[in-house]
């Protein structure tokens, strides 16, 4: 760090020169990045995968979406009497998409398509499969539907799973929009923080590291798919992972500076301490994101690789801009110096005092609140939010209430597809029929030996009741036919990323947290301290799905907050998308205040002063990194889809009480406990990793002596800075 600090500010210019030229790129590329990202969520290999697949290549349409069309006849009329106006209503609606399969009342003759009172009929229609995120299919059967149906003098309207989950606005969120939001929160929390002119910087160091990853990213579309998620997560988690890092780095030249030292002397001790602290929590959120890039989904990977350019490019421009800039403008823009760093935070200074004073009680009340928070977890159901936690107004909802109203199920919104030879149709749709759950099916489609029977069930197949119906009409078209059969929709979706994902997940935890485990023993120089930092994270990762099931999958606060009502499910992507995220970006918090633990430590041989002193000095820190990441999470909370919501909330909150419960509040007070144990590093150990080894203190230190007088700052930073020169 030091030879690179040194590196950085003899050759300021052309390294501002270089990431300028990636701002630039980055600016002109952005624009261009939303139309390469792709829908594909795909799961290759798993039955349900096979049988789409094959429905797109024999069809030409997918299941990923089923557009439902009403018509209602006036009062006093009914469908059958006016069934070749109807005909001619649907028949409008194939024409204008001739690549879409149309399956309605005409074409089935099947009564399951009528209301109780006759007077309202639909048809299910599959497009071909969406290549980018945006308005769908939708835009040419809306006003087709309506104008056909006007001109027979009926009622129409259209609804599907996508229209109410997108809260009927097709354009989708605006990722520039969310991430102005953010960068102005975040801009509060800076000057709070800094108090000066200072609080430009992360932001514009924040805007290189955004801008470079969309560079880097636009390159990664040129040969593999990427997710369209992965424009959110660059914007958002890049804003708050950037500034954190460059919070960091900041504050530790200030108090350098402010310690009496040269500019280019506190840019060297600023690297060697808190650059040293920001790489190793770059590192860590990479890691994390294996999860995303093992498991056999393709929209995952793409997330996962996408995701870690993210903390990959911070760290980079962290560690290399950021030392140019405070060496050439630094000084200047620190104006006025309303905040001064010669001393740490009285408040946080008192608050770590009273934690080791009240170790045990500390450490009590902080297990109590996250075993309160976990108890939800074991009421977690993974599958697809329920249709009443979607649009609740506007025309997909009204649409859905005329079903509702002609009792229909809403199980037509995700039929179950079934693909038989076409021979043994008639016998596979008899089958289906029978099955409890199911309403009506039908053969909806023939085409070159190959049936498709539209399964319609009474409820939507989108939690584990929903995979039971799947499961049934598996079984009992398997029973009723002799040729393959093959079973798509939501349902075989939510049961396909079950087995592709789920069952394996442990084996992947396994593997991060080992990772993990490696990289922070080298950089705490400790064995207990690792164990301790990745069983909070679990401990905290187990509160904030229990969090997450109590607001949004049991409806506590949802309704009020958000106008969404219970999910009655977490949808089947979003843990492991949480798990991924959470498990880095809240080690870094761990990284920050037990690396300042750490060095006074060894500064001083007392855990207590480590305790207090490291503490009083990242705690505000800390506190303001995670209400940036709360800001940017918020931002991505205001945009449509309850999916997109549940995401943000969790990964908000999931900082909020990982920064408070676990970072500040629970790990100093273990620290306090765990006494001179937490520095042992076994010789062997040491050398195995290639770090100098921390042999066990002698016990004139015991873990329950009382807290140390009061250290001068002023000496004990004295100290510090000698420590960090040797």
């Amino acid at each position: 760090m030091e030879r690179l600090a040194h590196f950085v500010m003899h050759h300021r210019r052309i390294v501002s020169a270089f990431w300028l030229v990636f701002f630039i790129a980055g600016a002109a590329s952005a624009g261009q990045l939303s139309d390469r990202l792709t829908l594909d969520f795909s799961l290759p290999g798993q039955p349900g995968d096979t049988a789409e697949q094959q429905l797109i290549k024999t069809y030409g349409t997918s299941s990923f979406d089923t557009y439902v069309a009403v018509v209602t006849v006036p009062a006093g009329e009914t469908v059958t009497s006016n069934q070749q106006e109807v005909a001619q209503v649907f028949g409008a609606v194939g024409q204008a998409l001739p690549r879409a399969r149309v399956v309605d009342f005409a074409s089935t003759n099947d009564e399951g398509f009528l209301s109780d009172d006759g007077r309202s009929t639909f048809a299910l229609i599959q497009g071909p499969l969406p290549e980018s995120f945006g308005p769908g299919i939708e835009v040419v059967i809306e006003p087709v539907l309506a104008q056909a149906a006007e001109k027979q003098g009926f009622e129409s309207g259209l609804t599907s799973y996508g229209l109410l989950s997108a809260g009927g606005d097709t354009e989708g969120p605006s990722v520039l929009i969310e991430t102005l939001l953010g960068a102005a929160g975040a801009f509060l929390v800076l000057l709070f923080v800094f108090a000066s002119f200072l609080a430009l910087v992360p932001l514009l160091i924040a805007a290189v590291s955004i801008l470079t990853t969309f560079v880097l990213v636009l390159g990664l579309t040129t040969f593999s798919d990427v997710s369209f998620v992965v424009q959110f997560l660059i914007s958002l988690v890049g804003l708050g992972v950037a500034i954190d890092y460059s919070l960091l780095l900041v504050s530790r030249w200030r108090e350098e500076r402010a310690h009496g030292r040269s500019n280019e002397e506190a840019v060297v001790v600023a690297m060697k301490t808190a650059g040293h602290a920001v790489f190793a929590s770059g590192v860590t959120v990479a890691i994390s994101l294996l999860a995303l890039i093992v498991v056999p989904v393709p929209f995952l990977r793409s997330m996962g690789i996408g995701g870690m350019l993210i903390p990959i490019v911070s760290v980079a421009v962290v560690l290399t801009l950021l030392p140019a800039l405070l060496t050439s403008i630094g000084p200047r823009i620190d104006y006025p110096r309303i905040r001064k760093e010669a001393t740490a935070s009285r408040g946080w200074t008192a608050w770590a005092r009273a934690i080791v004073s009240h170790r045990f009680v500390a450490a009590g009340v902080a297990l109590i609140a996250l075993a309160l928070l976990i108890v939800p977890v074991f009421s977690l159901k993974i599958g697809q939010s329920g249709i009443e936690s979607l649009a609740r107004s506007g025309p997909a909802f009204e649409t859905l209430t005329t079903l509702r109203d002609g009792g229909i199920g809403t199980g037509v919104l995700t039929p179950v597809e079934v693909l038989v030879p076409a021979d043994e149709a008639e016998a596979a749709a008899e089958a289906a029929r029978g099955v409890d759950g199911v309403q009506t099916a039908v053969v909806g489609t023939t085409k070159g030996g190959q049936a498709v029977v539209d399964v319609l069930p009474v409820n939507e197949t989108v939690d584990s009741s929903g995979t039971a119906v799947v499961d049934a009409v598996r079984s009992a078209v398997e029973g009723a036919t002799t040729g393959p059969v093959g079973v798509t929709g939501a349902g075989a979706t939510v049961e396909d990323y079950f087995t592709a994902v789920y069952n394996n997940f442990p084996y992947v935890l396994a593997l991060i947290a080992l990772i993990t485990f490696i990289l922070l023993v080298r950089t705490f120089r400790s064995l207990l301290l690792p164990i301790k930092a990745v069983l909070l994270n679990l401990l905290s990762l187990a509160a904030v799905f229990g969090a997450v099931v109590f607001f949004w999958q049991l409806g506590n606060g949802s309704d009020a907050i958000f106008d969404v009502s219970a999910t009655g499910a977490i949808t089947f992507w979003l843990p492991v998308m949480i798990f991924a995220f959470l498990f880095g970006l809240s080690m870094d918090y761990e990284v920050f205040i037990l690396a300042r633990m750490r060095e006074e430590y060894d500064a001083t041989g007392d855990t207590q002063a480590a305790v207090i002193t490291g503490l009083g000095r990242t705690g505000r820190l800390v506190t303001s990194a995670a209400l940036i990441l709360f800001f940017a999470f918020a931002a991505l909370a205001s945009a449509p889809g309850t999916d997109i919501k549940v995401l943000a909330t969790a990964l908000a909150v999931g900082i909020l009480i990982d920064a408070t419960l676990v970072r500040a509040l629970l790990v100093p007070a273990l620290v306090s406990v765990l006494g001179r144990w937490n520095w042992w590093l076994p010789a062997g150990v040491a050398r195995l990793l290639r770090v100098e080894p921390s042999p066990l203190p002698p016990r004139g230190e015991r873990a329950g002596s009382s807290p140390p007088a009061r250290v001068d700052d002023d000496e004990a930073h004295r100290r510090t800075g000698e420590t960090a020169n040797v």
